[in-house]
């Protein structure tokens, strides 16, 4: 049989087969099950990354891979022909609208083309887009609502809005809606582009652009081949025809931007070696389940026909045929194996995904993913998982020797001394011996029992880990309420827009309300004096250096050389005082009223690290501003006030009581020492704490006040970050979840498969042990301590892996997530423990009671499988 006789192989592989009838069925169900976990996961996955993805493209604006920003129309002309380039779609941007009844909402005047307008949902579900040469419009039910207009095709109404400083009040007629969505940041008013030109000719723009940089310029976003390396191919894209995106730079650069939105880009993005190896050890833990099913059930499969492998090599079967004889076997049974598991594990992740789906706020909830990804990948996972799984068996199969064969008796010798003992051999002794002579199985089934109890012990440590206390020291305090524009992420707060007065006295009458302050803000220009080194460090990065140095030319100096530059300040109540991080220094000098002390601000990053180059200005440091009440023809300080201050603290200031935007210095004063020095008396925002038994009903109380009696207000509170943290915390319990459940199931089947197996292939051996007098109760009690070893050795195992990979967990996912606080845990292990020795005492029970069926003459009158 040493010849190349497929036809031969292929027969005996067969006859093999057809021989081992309860082998298959076991290997079918071991490959379907495999299947069912992949095909599940894919379905489950790719289903939440669709769902998430379309949630990221609503709060992006849209899903166009990337954009080419603020171009001229040569660039524009020049780069859309690139081969990169699939599709673009072409902005060019008019205004906004601010004054009421806009001021609580972001809406953009703009022409966008058919592409750009599908991207950024804003195709009409009713009429078309405006159509060129006419006082067209179209918009969303958001704008139609608020201008009180029915969303009626025809409709007239008219809207004032700013073009580069220019505000310009204009009728059109409604050409076409859609409806709006509340996760979509900003609504959007479309005109024709000849409309657009005709508004930028009114404004002295013509056809450059504004002194904004931004009204009158071309973006271009653009669909590339795929989502994986959008910033690289953009650059790529702008290489080739000269241009760049560093504008430090001379010459050549546009800015460009990367929709985030796009999972492929926030991997690329977040592509550390930490990431890499996290996803990589997930991926192995999953590969590895799968294996150790698979390979156990044609482990066991060859060491009961390792004798028939021997007596085929003693006619001259080679070794390279036995292991094609079992890869053949193992496709055949994949043939039957992988459709079952598909069809199953899409059945299954289908009925899952809307119930996680909806656990998650913001995303779709009926999003279930059909892309052939799911079959093709959990098909291939899956074939791929078998072609290993069979290589060692057929290794095993293809080296052992005829003689050995014949000798075989399916177990591994343990070589032991022999000693006399006065007890005899008990069935405790009896159940570790039959355990050790097969070690290798034992071996397979408790890594692929441990590791399901390892992934929900993960599952249990991630999610425990989430710090609510660090998640919501974003807002500081209970309550922030101000004018709806402080919390509007696109504006800039604007003294025009100050907290009234007599709405912080009735707050303050509310019942449980138990202390607040008020922050000032600047209505006029403060400058500071810096060095041209700092300046040029902190500037630089926004700045090319032939701009840089313009700037610089045009900045006033004091007579020491220093420059002269705008800053922030604030006026702070002792409450907002008390609710800064210090990183050096002592604040009790500005609790003063009038004093001549100052707070330096500093920012930190998303996990709490101070970044020391984001200011100048230390402990002991004198700080000269200038209070500007005019300037002249040169934009220079012609009338203003210099005061000087002492630094008395570094600090960091809570976001939800900042400015919520950055750019220049920003220093911190006493609320008397600003009233004073800056000559304003503007409210910002108001802060304050509730009592806990109080929170709902303030909470009502300031919905009340914002949406009906003072709409121009807003509000922000604690409740909202809380629901924040919860939505995430349970994204990743469900998901953890879920998955520790399916590899939990694989497990435990693979703990059932091994004692299946261990008993069918043992029951020939067993009824010798009932010949000479071993009774059936002894030898259930004897499979039932076999069951319980499996289950303590599963835990101790998982026991050992959690504790030794708990300080890499906790590296990996506080370098992940801001917000994570590692806690060491082995509840879920202890927890899981009863309900795995529960499965060890009654899988033999029942595997036995079905082998007992049969005499022990027939027993041992039977071959082994």
């Amino acid at each position: 049989m040493n010849v190349p006789n497929q036809t031969c192989i292929r027969r005996l592989s067969m006859q093999s087969m057809r021989a081992s009838k309860i082998r298959n069925i076991i290997a079918v169900l071991a490959i379907a099950l495999t299947t069912i976990l992949f095909t599940c996961l894919f379905t489950v996955a790719l289903s939440v990354n669709y769902s998430y993805q379309q949630a990221n493209f609503r709060q992006a604006g849209g899903y166009a891979h990337g954009t080419f920003k603020y171009l001229t129309e040569e660039q524009f002309e020049t780069i859309r022909d690139h081969s990169l380039i699939r599709q673009y779609g072409l902005r060019r941007f008019a205004g906004m609208p601010s004054d009421a009844p806009f001021h609580k909402s972001h809406v953009e005047v703009s022409y966008c083309d058919a592409n750009e307008a599908r991207w950024m949902f804003c195709e009409p579900v009713e009429g078309r887009l405006p159509a060129e040469h006419t006082n067209e419009a179209a918009t969303d039910t958001r704008v139609l609502k608020l201008l009180g207009v029915e969303p009626v095709v025809g409709n007239e109404f008219t809207l004032t809005f700013d073009v580069d400083g220019t505000e310009v009040t204009e009728s059109f007629t409604l050409s076409g809606w859609w409806e709006y969505d509340e996760a979509i940041v900003a609504s959007h008013v479309l005109l024709p582009l000849s409309r657009v030109e005709a508004l930028y000719d009114r404004t002295g723009i013509g056809s450059g652009i504004g002194s904004d940089g931004i009204t009158g310029a071309w973006n271009m976003d653009v669909m590339l081949g795929s989502s994986l390396q959008i910033e690289q191919d953009l650059n790529t894209i702008l290489a080739d025809y000269g241009f760049q995106t560093d504008h430090s730079s001379s010459g050549g650069y546009i800015a460009t931007g990367v929709n985030w939105g796009y999972t492929g880009a926030q991997l690329s993005d977040s592509a550390d070696p930490l990431t890499v190896m996290t996803l990589a050890g997930l991926l192995l833990i999953i590969l590895l389940t799968g294996y150790l099913i698979i390979y156990n059930v044609f482990q066991i499969s060859v060491a009961n026909e390792i004798r028939y492998y021997g007596l085929l090599k003693t006619i001259g079967t080679t070794g390279r045929q036995l292991r094609r004889m079992i890869r053949q076997q193992a496709l055949v049974l994949s043939a039957f194996g992988i459709p079952i598991g598909l069809l199953t594990g899409y059945a299954v992740g289908s009925k899952l995904t809307p119930f996680i789906l909806s656990r998650f706020d913001g995303l779709l909830s009926n999003a279930v993913s059909i892309n052939p990804l799911i079959f093709l990948g959990s098909a291939v996972f899956s074939l791929i998982t078998v072609t290993i799984s069979c290589h060692r068996p057929g290794r095993m199969a293809a080296k052992v020797s005829p003689i050995e064969a014949v000798r075989y008796t399916g177990n591994t010798t343990v070589k032991q001394s022999l000693r006399k003992t006065r007890t005899g051999a008990s069935l405790p002794k009896m159940a570790l011996a039959n355990l050790r002579r097969g070690h290798g199985k034992t071996v397979v089934t408790l890594i692929s029992l441990s590791l399901a109890l390892l992934l929900l012990n993960f599952t249990f440590t991630f999610t425990n880990g989430f710090d609510m206390d660090k998640y919501v020291s974003q807002m500081a305090a209970d309550f922030v309420i101000a004018d709806a524009s402080y919390f509007q992420v696109t504006e800039l707060w604007s003294s025009d827009n100050p907290l009234p007065e007599d709405v912080i006295a009735e707050l303050k009458t509310q019942t449980g309300v138990e202390t607040g302050g008020r922050v000032y803000a600047k209505s006029r220009p403060v400058e500071e004096f810096i060095t041209e080194d700092y300046f040029r460090s902190a500037f630089g990065q926004w700045y090319d250096p032939e701009s840089l140095n313009t700037y610089l030319s045009q900045m006033d100096q004091n007579k020491d050389g220093l420059l002269a530059e705008q800053a922030q300040i604030y006026g702070m109540e002792r409450y907002a005082l008390d609710r800064l991080r210090v990183l050096d220094g002592d604040l009790s000098r500005l609790y003063e009223p009038g004093s001549r002390y100052i707070a330096a601000v500093y920012t930190a990053d998303d996990y709490g690290n101070p970044q020391m180059d984001t200011h100048w200005a230390n402990v002991g440091d004198t700080v000269t501003l200038r209070y500007v009440e005019q300037y002249d023809d040169n934009s220079r300080a012609s009338v203003y006030q210099d005061i000087q201050y002492e630094v008395a603290a570094t600090v960091i200031i809570p976001v939800s009581l900042s400015y919520r935007y950055y750019g220049s210095d920003e220093y911190i004063l006493n609320d008397r020492t600003f009233l004073q020095d800056s000559g304003t008396d503007r409210i910002m925002y108001y802060a304050c704490d509730v009592s806990d038994e109080y929170t709902a009903d303030l909470e009502e109380y300031l919905t009340d006040l914002t949406s009906h009696r003072m709409p121009q207000l807003d509000y922000e509170s604690k409740a909202s970050y809380v629901s924040q943290f919860d939505s995430l915390r349970n994204m990743f319990l469900m998901t953890g979840g879920l998955l520790s459940f399916i590899v939990g199931l694989v497990g435990i089947l693979n703990f059932l498969n091994a004692v299946l197996t261990s008993i069918l292939t043992r029951r020939v051996e067993l009824a010798m042990l009932q010949s000479i007098g071993m009774t059936g109760r002894q030898l259930k009690t004897m499979l039932v301590w076999e069951g319980m070893y499996y289950a303590a050795g599963a835990v101790a195992l998982s026991l050992a892996l959690s504790i030794a990979a708990g300080p890499l967990l906790s590296n990996a996912l506080s370098g992940m997530f801001w917000f994570f606080t590692y806690r060491f845990t082995i509840l879920p292990v202890l927890l899981s423990a009863p309900i795995l020795f529960l499965v060890g005492i009654a899988t033999p029970l029942l595997v036995y009671r079905m082998v007992s069926r049969h005499s022990i003459v027939e027993r041992l009158r039977e071959t082994e499988m």
